[in-house]
């Protein structure tokens, strides 16, 4: 099935002069360098084909590239790939079904098909790990900019290679991509974790403020005023939400940031056992089994899902019992 998909993407990249990269809302790293890391990839390959990234900026990740304006022109005999988006809504800044032709490479668990060709591999770490899976089983040719990009997103969705999907394979590719490219990933680190010191004192306001329910889930609402005080984005806390994996007596944690301008809650989850992803699912979100996003109206909304990740708690604690 593999050789087919690697096959079947590189042949309709080779194919349409004009490509189109979106990813979703609300960019993460490896959303980011997951669509720019192609872009260079393609350019690199194809010199001549036109290729654009689009979305919404992120100033917070402006150093992993900039992005492309769009332009309904643009629906017209270009082909869209998409990285890191499971499902059409998600997808920033175009309408996936007026292209012509359209590509999914996502690494979430499956929510709904809205391309003509999906590749879904959920054991994988990242749409960039995916990304150079594809590039060492094509012609594509990688450079170091892709590398740099492609790594980035990778570290930033595996922590570091903490989290339970990276696998050997991941390793290896990595250490092909950094042999390949010599990237000083030194460099990229201080990229991706230096900080301000208002996003220090502002994690600090967080870890002094957690509530944890009777069965060990940390939560906290973080309001507008808050985010003014510290001088931080509502995208702030949940960029944190690793920063707490290892509490004694939490199992699973969230943090819910009011967005004022988008007149929602964001809400990051996190755990280190019990399945969440089922629970952020029936109030809007989703995202994978130890990790997933949620879009709520209020605080009320999070009260609720607490409630409710607070019994997934329970009923993990008392399986083993």
């Amino acid at each position: 099935m593999y050789n087919r998909i690697y096959s079947r993407i590189y042949k309709k990249i080779k194919k349409y002069d004009t490509i189109v990269i979106a990813r979703h809302v609300g960019p993460d790293p490896d959303a980011l360098g997951s669509s720019l890391g192609l872009k260079e990839i393609i350019l690199n390959t194809f010199p001549k084909k036109k290729v654009y990234v689009i979305g919404h900026p992120a100033s917070k990740f402006k150093y992993l590239g900039t992005l492309d304006k769009f332009s309904e022109a643009l629906y017209q005999n270009s082909l869209l790939i998409v990285t890191d988006t499971p499902d059409k809504r998600r997808v920033d800044g175009v309408d996936a079904s007026k292209f012509k032709h359209s590509i999914k490479i996502d690494h979430h668990p499956f929510i709904e098909t809205y391309c003509d060709i999906e590749w879904i591999d959920d054991t994988k770490t990242s749409a960039s790990e995916m990304i150079l899976e594809l590039v060492q089983n094509t012609r594509l040719k990688i450079n170091k900019e892709a590398a740099e990009k492609l790594y980035i997103g990778l570290i930033s969705d595996s922590n570091r290679f903490l989290f339970y999907y990276t696998t050997p394979k991941t390793f290896e590719l990595v250490s092909w991509l950094i042999k390949k490219t010599k990237i000083d990933i030194t460099d990229l680190y201080n990229c991706l974790y230096l900080r301000p010191l208002r996003e220090l004192k502002f994690q600090g306001y967080i870890e002094s403020h957690l509530e944890v329910t009777e069965h060990g889930v940390a939560y906290i609402h973080i309001t507008d005023e808050i985010l003014h005080q510290y001088e931080v984005d509502p995208a702030a806390a949940g960029n944190m939400i690793n920063n707490f994996n290892y509490i004694e007596e939490v199992f699973v944690w969230g943090v819910f940031s009011q967005d004022k301008n988008n007149n929602t809650i964001r809400g990051s989850i996190r755990s280190r056992g019990p399945i969440v992803n089922e629970v952020a699912a029936t109030f809007g979100g989703g995202g994978h089994i130890y990790a997933s996003g949620v879009r709520l109206k209020n605080f009320e909304e999070a009260d609720a899902l607490v409630e409710a990740l607070d019994k997934v708690c329970e009923n993990y604690k008392n399986k083993d019992l």
